[in-house]
């Protein structure tokens, strides 16, 4: 079968695989689980659609999914966004590797004795899987662990920390793999450990930091040109690949010579893409590039790693992929407890923090198979073994990383939202209007209460299940107890007697309320309503206000009435520390996402790249559904 035949067939596999991969999740299962299974499908072992040397003809896809995969997970390492949680992060990441790395490596040097491919092996051998396999167990999952934060909603230190230490996790994992790759090749090859390993082992290092800066720089002279979309890509992705194919032939080139390199090109990707978010001004534009190619990139590696599969393997070393799989938990969890506990992080934290970090995917499937290609004695029947570990991880991880974050309280749905983390709206006056207002303010997540000091229009909603209605004798303190609370974020007073709106309003701006909005009665008492800092909304000069703002401005008008493809403004409180004092410019808001004006004490300022976000900061912005949801998870509420 030749090349073009195999890429064919392989094209029209992936396209299959993603629409399975697709029918995975929504059943509830990760994505690649379908992309994998496509592949052994499609591979060698059941329809034989794509033989054995197919791995090897396709090798160039590998080399090139692994550098994407790599430059993402650099550019998720933004240095600005974890400065304030970088002890915490370090201790607790120094924990897990410290306890988990060795409890690993034990019990796969153990295990070996039952592993089939290893049959027949040397001591120093069998090290040299337990030093690979261990390392390679590490790896979490960045992508994984975003994307259930992104379904729960979750927020707050716990969640920032976490995201952080999965992170940081795969940078120190990739190179740890580099230092792993070096003794491993040394106990294999029999050439032992001296002065000059260690001299090589420290140049291979130095080489792949300096190549690493130059893949950077080359990245960042792509992105300053002004060359299409698409060219864009095709150079990234040509870069991705020179680092791999350069790396494989340098190894070739020195090979059994006295002075034999080996530059990680997972480590200088890495870096490549480090570089690019935390030292050009293109990080950005060079995100959204990677997140426009990404999903192409996982399905096709994902289902040729699925073709690599040997299901011999696989049906012989399920029982070690348990056991290792029980072994990495319990590193996991003791080093996550440990290093909370080292960082000063309170018991709830410290308690569900390693149950957090079992997830795996991307990184760790691709060191597998960098080990298949660099140690071809071990080859394929390494990485399914690795395969099969790292899948169970990715099936059982999300369920336990939800768990933890509903455990300590972050998850920010609405059934189980912690009090003063959602929006709350008291809604003064039930009648037609207040009822429209309270149902859309409950499609956007707000928790509305309804009060009415007339009786029949409280009893007027009492079908409406989803309400919560109330009815006061008067607006008072007394009435208003339970009702008016610190926890309130904005009250609307649409009740029929001004002198009640007036009343309740100055109650709720004695309670700090921010958000303080009135339908007067009479346009007379809105100088009174308006000294409060209130927002006075007349239905007259309202409407010919919004006719006069869609001539002028169609579209924005087409945004506040809903009218838009998906897109709205909202205003979010910042509350989340981490943005504190950081430049706008450095805020890395979702793609399609924009700032339209902050308010400080009372003062609007239009803001530019180099306005400081501050806590209690009300900050516009408008955008789609999707990345409104982003950008509040990031700024606060």
């Amino acid at each position: 079968m030749n090349l073009l035949t195999t890429l064919g067939i392989f094209a029209i596999v992936a396209i299959a695989a993603k629409k399975i991969g697709q029918w995975f999740s929504k059943i509830g299962l990760p994505y690649i689980t379908g992309y994998l299974l496509a592949g052994v499908v499609a591979g060698p072992f059941v329809f034989g659609l794509l033989p054995k040397e197919s791995t090897t003809d396709l090798r160039f896809i590998d080399d090139i999914s692994l550098a994407v995969i790599a430059f993402v997970a650099g550019s998720e390492l933004y240095l600005k966004e974890i400065r304030q949680r970088v002890r915490t992060i370090g201790t607790i990441a120094g924990a897990v590797i410290l306890f988990a790395a060795p409890l690993g490596g034990i019990a796969l040097y153990v295990l070996t004795a039952y592993i089939p491919f290893a049959d027949g092996m040397t001591t120093m051998e069998r090290v040299a899987i337990a030093i690979l396999g261990s390392t390679i167990l590490l790896a979490l999952s960045p992508p994984s662990t975003i994307a259930v934060i992104k379904e729960v909603r979750a927020k707050g230190d716990f969640t920032r920390t976490l995201l952080g230490v999965t992170v940081s996790m795969d940078v120190l994992i990739i190179v740890l793999f580099a230092v792993a790759v070096a003794v491993a090749s040394a106990l294999l090859t029999g050439i032992g450990f001296s002065v000059i390993f260690i001299g090589l082992l420290v140049i291979d290092l130095g080489a792949a930091i300096i190549a690493g800066i130059i893949v950077g720089k080359l990245l960042e002279a792509v992105m300053a040109t002004r060359l299409p979309g698409l060219a864009r890509i095709a150079l990234v992705v040509l870069i991705g690949y020179v680092v791999f194919a350069s790396s494989h032939a340098l190894t070739a080139l020195t090979y059994g010579s006295t002075v034999e390199l080996h530059i990680e090109p997972l480590l200088v990707a890495l870096i490549g893409g480090f570089y690019m978010t935390n030292y050009t001004q293109f990080r950005n534009p060079f995100e959204h590039l990677l997140h426009d190619i990404s999903p192409i990139v996982y399905v096709a590696f994902f289902t040729l790693t699925g073709v690599g599969i040997k299901l011999d393997i696989l049906a012989q070393t399920w029982p070690i992929a348990v056991a290792l799989f029980a072994v990495r938990f319990v590193g996991i969890y003791v080093g996550g407890w440990v290093g909370s506990k080292a960082a000063g992080e309170p018991k709830r934290f410290a308690q569900y923090a390693g149950l957090a970090l079992i997830t795996q995917a991307g990184i760790a499937l691709g060191l597998a198979r960098e080990v298949a290609v660099e140690f071809p004695a071990l080859g394929d029947a390494f990485a399914t073994m690795v395969i099969s570990v790292v899948v169970i991880n990715e099936v059982v991880g999300p369920l336990f990383l939800k768990m933890a974050l509903k455990r300590v309280g972050e998850v920010n749905l609405p059934e189980t939202h912690p009090t003063g983390t959602r929006r709350d709206v008291l809604i003064l006056g039930i009648e037609q209007q207040s009822l429209a207002l309270a149902k859309q303010l409950q499609q956007a997540d707000w928790q509305v209460m309804m009060a009415d000091t007339d009786r029949e229009h409280v009893m007027y909603v009492a079908d409406e299940a989803t309400l919560q209605t109330h009815h006061i004798h008067t607006v008072t303190a007394d009435e208003l107890d339970g009702l008016l609370t610190t926890e309130v974020d904005a009250v609307v007073a649409m009740l029929s007697n001004d002198t009640d709106n007036l009343h309740a309003l100055e109650m709720a701006y004695k309670k700090g309320v921010r958000r303080l909005i009135v339908r007067p009665n009479d346009l007379n008492t809105a100088a009174q309503f308006s000294e409060l800092g209130a927002l006075v909304i007349d239905p007259t000069s309202a409407m010919v206000n919004m006719l006069e703002q869609t001539v002028r401005s169609p579209q924005s008008a087409a945004i506040l009435l809903h009218q838009d493809s998906g897109r709205e403004v909202v205003q979010v409180t910042v509350n989340n520390s981490d943005v504190d004092g950081m430049l706008l410019r450095d805020l890395r808001l979702p793609e399609g996402v924009l700032m339209l004006d902050v308010i400080r004490d009372g003062n609007v300022i239009l803001p530019n790249g180099y306005t400081r976000l501050h806590m209690k900061d009300e900050v516009t912005i408008v955008g789609r559904e999707d990345g409104l949801n982003e950008a509040m998870l990031k700024l606060g509420f």
